[in-house]
């Protein structure tokens, strides 16, 4: 299978993309911290992630063309509770990587049993409950969620485990494709 060609315009918004992540300091990278992160989940991330490897787009999509699973953590809000009466909800949309696994809010740096029973129950089935079936984490760019699900999955065993820290937003300047996911049944409700 061939890499998808780019689209007008993409090619170089690639390469300024790719210009800038190399011309930015390492240290404007945040340090990687001992403990998870616990808030401001959107900012420089850490250039590692502690029993993870790191990964950009064109890594990433040669591990999601060799089967990789691939497990996006982007968050999702909760419907209100104080909506009136009569009000229609409707959950924001997600586009993410064909074939991944939308697990969302498992990337906070503290959860409740009931998500990580959640999130353990999805790191099953998207490595078909083999902890050594390659795993790869992401959301949106500079998103410590992905980072936090990354070091978790390690923690419990998950032995490769793949961080890609541009998230979506870095595999569509590639022009990778992208497909519409729906969370994994079971999501626990706001605690």
């Amino acid at each position: 299978m061939s890499r998808p060609g780019l689209r007008r315009g993409g090619r170089v918004a690639a390469l300024i993309y790719a210009f800038f992540s190399f011309a930015v300091p390492l240290s404007a990278q945040a340090p990687e911290p001992d403990g998870y992160r616990m808030d401001e989940y959107r900012g420089l991330v850490p250039a590692t992630v502690k029993g993870g490897t790191v990964v950009g787009p064109e890594e990433a999509y040669r591990l999601w063309q060799g089967g990789a699973a691939f497990i996006d953590v982007m968050p999702q809000a909760p419907k209100p509770a104080d909506l009136p009466e009569g009000t229609i909800w409707r959950d924001k949309p997600r586009d993410s990587i064909p074939g991944a696994l939308w697990l969302p809010n498992v990337g906070y740096g503290a959860i409740a049993e009931v998500t990580a029973e959640y999130f353990r129950r999805g790191l099953r089935q998207a490595t078909k409950d083999d902890p050594s079936h390659p795993v790869v984490f992401f959301c949106l760019e500079d998103c410590w969620m992905s980072w936090n699900a990354a070091k978790r999955a390690a923690e419990w065993g998950y032995d490769t485990v793949y961080w890609l820290p541009e998230g979506t937003d870095g595999w569509m300047l590639w022009d990778y494709p992208l497909a519409r996911v729906t969370p994994m049944t079971g999501q626990p409700q706001a605690e």
